[in-house]
């Protein structure tokens, strides 16, 4: 029978969220990002079978570590040292999309009767801590009409750079489009005018996506090299600005139950993890000055929502301009009923 078991994420950091220890991990390979796949559960760490054991599944792992792109499903019996015989192989036949964000979010059988160590699923992903691979830490779209249209810039080791449109494509710019929320990538081809060109550094890697990936991150960057561009090549990508907020349940638009837009359906928020900091993105996002504190109880007014659930987890720290800028689950994953949906009342 197909479950899911909760696994808490690896490596996701920023403000206000948990530093509690991963429950699940890659040991004895040469990286972090390589080796044997653990997981942990009731407090022990176990070992995963091979059986069903893809590079689906692999693109989940590496992406909930933190560890880029996946590169391969090595045997986990290849690291050494091997699992002891006190360990257990704890799942097996595990079934990812592709595109969860954790590998609790996949299915799996908890039924595991024909499997040894000799099976150990191994995962190889890339490591990001190598200084030959740098990874981007955020990205971001500006000079345009808005955030959703303008000029590619990568951030890495706190500074940004411009993108050579060298090398750039559509898939690219529908990992970017998806990262930011910005809905489908519609226009990558048009060149950056005088006005727009920037000034500062530019990237010197090339950036491979597939298009199916969430984040920048995990698209493949290759080695620093000298590609001798200039601004005048530097990459534009405008997207759908597809997200959109509102406060329903009450006669003002500054207070009320929480509906987000994505994919031109509405639906609500989780409030799992909420508090003053997310209140106050929506206000500022909203206009309606500043969030108050409302009890629970006033909270509840609004009534439950209907129809889907979009986010859950959500994780601000107070200085976005827009709720689609915060941490959050991937769209649509969550473990909540309409009774946690978010309500928030500004001031104004």
């Amino acid at each position: 029978m197909a479950l899911l078991f909760s696994l808490t994420l690896a490596i996701f950091t920023g403000p206000g969220l948990s530093e509690s220890s991963p429950r699940v991990r890659l040991v004895g390979g040469p990286h972090r990002c390589e080796g044997r796949v653990e997981v942990e559960r009731m407090g022990h760490w176990g070992t995963v079978c091979d059986d069903g054991w893809d590079m689906k599944d692999v693109n989940v792992l590496c992406r909930e570590l933190g560890c880029g792109a996946a590169k391969g499903t090595p045997s986990g019996s290849v690291f050494k040292p091997s699992a002891g015989n006190e360990q257990k192989v704890l799942i097996q036949l595990v079934n990812c999309i592709g595109m969860e964000e954790m590998l609790s979010q996949c299915e799996y059988d908890e039924d595991v009767f024909d499997c040894s160590h000799k099976e150990d699923a191994g995962a190889s992903c890339e490591n990001p801590d190598s200084p030959s691979s740098p990874v981007p830490e955020s990205v971001r779209l500006v000079e345009g009409p808005g955030r959703c249209k303008g000029r590619v810039e990568i951030q890495h080791q706190g500074q940004w750079s411009t993108v050579c449109k060298k090398g750039w494509n559509l898939k690219a710019a529908k990992v970017v489009c998806r990262q930011l929320g910005c809905g489908k990538a519609i226009l990558t081809q048009r060149s950056c005018s005088e006005s727009t060109q920037g000034q500062g550094p530019i990237w010197q890697s090339q950036i491979s996506c597939s298009g199916q990936e969430v984040t920048l991150q995990e698209c493949h960057s290759g080695p620093w090299e000298n590609n001798n561009c200039t601004h005048a090549e530097d990459t534009w990508v405008e997207c759908e600005d597809a997200f959109d907020l509102k406060l329903v349940g009450s006669d003002s638009h500054c207070s009320g139950r929480l509906e987000v837009l994505h994919k031109g359906v509405w639906g609500s928020v989780c409030d799992d993890g909420w508090g003053e900091k997310e209140d106050q993105v929506v206000c500022k996002q909203l206009g309606c000055g500043k969030p108050l504190s409302p009890s629970l109880k006033e909270r509840k007014i609004y009534g439950p929502g209907v129809g889907l659930i979009w986010l859950d987890d959500i994780r601000c720290s107070g200085k976005e301009q827009s709720l689609e800028q915060c941490r959050h689950r991937f769209w649509g994953y969550h473990d909540c009923t309409h009774e946690e949906d978010v309500a928030v009342i500004c001031s104004d």
